[in-house]
């Protein structure tokens, strides 16, 4: 999760919401992102889709199913979405999104039997370093 923060700390300064993901398997770290909607003018350009694109390159496979993703930010129906289509196994989270959240909060696509596939979820690693760096984004933006 440390390094999800740092990622997302990255993605703050560049002007972007700060949410940061990592992805590893058997504990190397495949790749590592922020937000970078801002930066590319992209509405996809969420860290947790940036860092399943560049791990599906680097292991040269779409099927991630020896893959753990590590994110700051429950994520959105599009990046909970694109963790199931990959078939990642595992995924961590910080901070829970009452407002957007995908993985549990407000929809739960992960643990969604009717889908083909269904990812192991873990809440709440540094959720309040997590969610603090979200406050402290915002609230500077106000």
């Amino acid at each position: 999760m440390r390094l999800a923060l740092a990622a997302a700390r990255e993605a703050s300064q560049a002007g972007d919401v700060p949410v940061g993901a990592v992805a590893l398997r058997g504990g190397v770290v495949l790749a590592a992102a922020g937000n970078a909607r801002e930066r590319r003018q992209d509405p996809t350009a969420h860290a947790e889709l940036l860092v399943l694109r560049e791990t599906a390159a680097a292991l040269g496979t779409w099927r991630l199913d020896e893959v753990t993703v590590v994110v700051t930010l429950e994520p959105c129906a599009m990046c909970a979405g694109a963790l199931v289509a990959a078939r990642v196994a595992r995924l961590v989270v910080g901070a829970l999104d009452a407002k957007a959240g995908a993985a549990g909060s407000l929809y739960n696509l992960l643990c969604d039997p009717r889908l083909n596939h269904e990812v192991d979820v873990t809440y709440g690693v540094e959720a309040d370093a997590c969610a603090q760096l979200l406050s402290d984004f915002f609230a500077q933006r106000r």
